[in-house]
């Protein structure tokens, strides 16, 4: 009788079928969101290849920029549903979180760009027309504090749906709420950055979808919060 070792077959197939399947599940959710991520972005994406990179042209940048609220609200969605749907359906998923949420994400992405410009036209004008050099310190906390508030705002309206100015009070209230959530969306939009000024906006679109998951990650805590204090659902 031979005494030699091994998992029977039937468990062997077992366990390459499950880390196998779920790995090729998880990449192929990753994909087909990045892509139609992508895709979603596109015209403005094109557009603003046309664009020269100086600031007299940052409204037509913002305007540019006008579809990735809602692709971001819909790639969210799609990604917290992988861990819900019963089958690998990421371009349902995405379809329908951007049917659901474009209208509300526009509601707070458009004003959120609109001030992004005001910020960015303000520091570009620091030192001249007697506006004193500290204010550029100050317009970079506000533009700060404008990222986070957006990220916080995108999360809560891809996934609840809300009156515009609960959302507003919503996103504002949780940066100080959950301090460990702001300091983790502070770290990403940081990240984001950084790539963007070292390699491309390019490299960052493609990287996108990775970024996003790491947010809503990070914005777990925040929706549990949400959930549980201010939908009533149990």
């Amino acid at each position: 009788m031979s005494l030699a070792g091994g998992p029977r077959e039937g468990e062997r197939r077992e366990f390459g079928e499950g880390v196998l399947g779920r790995a090729t599940s998880v990449v192929y959710w990753y994909l087909i969101i990045e892509v139609l991520l992508v895709v979603a972005v596109l015209p403005g994406a094109l557009g603003s290849l046309f664009l020269e990179r100086t600031p007299g042209n940052a409204p037509l940048f913002a305007l540019c920029l006008v579809p990735v609220g809602p692709a971001v609200s819909a790639a969210l969605f799609a990604l917290r549903d992988r861990t819900k749907a019963d089958g690998l359906t990421p371009a349902s998923s995405f379809w329908r979180g951007y049917r659901l949420n474009w209208a509300d994400a526009l509601k707070i992405w458009v004003p959120g760009l609109v001030v992004g410009v005001v910020i960015l036209l303000g520091l570009v004008n620091v030192g001249a027309g007697g506006v004193p050099g500290w204010f550029a310190g100050a317009l970079v906390v506000v533009g700060a504090g404008l990222a986070l508030w957006l990220v916080n705002a995108l999360v809560i309206v891809s996934f609840f749906a809300f009156r515009t100015q609960d959302v507003v009070r919503l996103a504002a209230h949780f940066l100080g709420a959950r301090p460990l959530v702001t300091l983790g969306s502070l770290s990403l939009l940081v990240l984001a950055t950084g790539i963007v000024a070292l390699t491309t906006e390019a490299l960052f679109g493609l990287l996108a979808v990775v970024w996003l998951a790491l947010v809503l990650r990070n914005a777990r805590p925040l929706l549990a919060d949400v959930e549980d204090r201010f939908t009533g659902e149990p």
